[in-house]
């Protein structure tokens, strides 16, 4: 059982390893939005500030952290399968940073072949859909700026998982949708996404 849950463990890890090496490789790709500094302060990963250019150096602190993270991890994994008996919550602790890591770089850019989001890269493949909701009274983001109230929150749909980002004004809105639209994503309906607000 230990051995099971160790492979996959290692599994995971990997997995994460993986998803950040490729952001930092495709973070050295031509990047198509944003481009302008009226794009990058209409896009947020965050209500509080704006996303930061998809450079090394506006993103290293962000980087370094999440090395950090990863390594952090990875000793403690190495630590807990060699000198310590087993216990199956010593993984669901391990798992805790990494599952809130997620979205520790203020990043969302589009790269020729994907996104740019938090600490992941999704390729337009994986990608099955997106949809703009409001930023309504209703809403988690209301309240923090007057630009967050009248914006709206771009959520892209995977497989499995979901991304999203904030959008702070209608002329990027119309932007993103027809950079979607030109890679053969459509808009879902306002019907279809109500019920997954709430």
């Amino acid at each position: 059982m230990k051995l099971i849950l160790d492979f996959l463990f290692l599994m995971i890890i990997g997995y994460y390893t993986y998803m950040f090496i490729q952001l930092l490789f495709k973070m050295r790709k031509n990047i198509i939005f944003p481009t302008s500094n009226e794009e990058f302060s209409a896009i947020r990963k965050y209500p509080q500030k704006p996303v930061n250019l998809p450079t090394y150096s506006k993103q290293k602190m962000e980087i370094i952290i999440y090395s950090f993270v990863l390594l952090l991890t990875i000793t403690m994994f190495i630590i807990g399968a060699f000198y310590t008996q087993f216990d199956g919550s010593f993984y669901l602790l391990l798992l805790l940073p990494l599952s809130n890591a997620h979205n520790l770089l203020n990043l969302f850019a589009i790269a020729e072949d994907g996104l740019l989001t938090g600490s992941r890269y999704v390729a337009w493949r994986k990608i099955k859909s997106f949809y703009f909701v409001p930023i309504d009274r209703n809403h988690k983001y209301y309240g923090f700026s007057k630009e967050v109230n009248k914006g709206y929150e771009l959520i892209i749909k995977k497989r499995i998982f979901s991304n999203s980002c904030i959008v702070t004004s209608e002329e990027v809105k119309e932007k993103l949708t027809e950079i979607f639209d030109e890679h053969g994503l459509k808009e879902q309906e306002e019907s279809l996404y109500k019920v997954s607000r709430y």
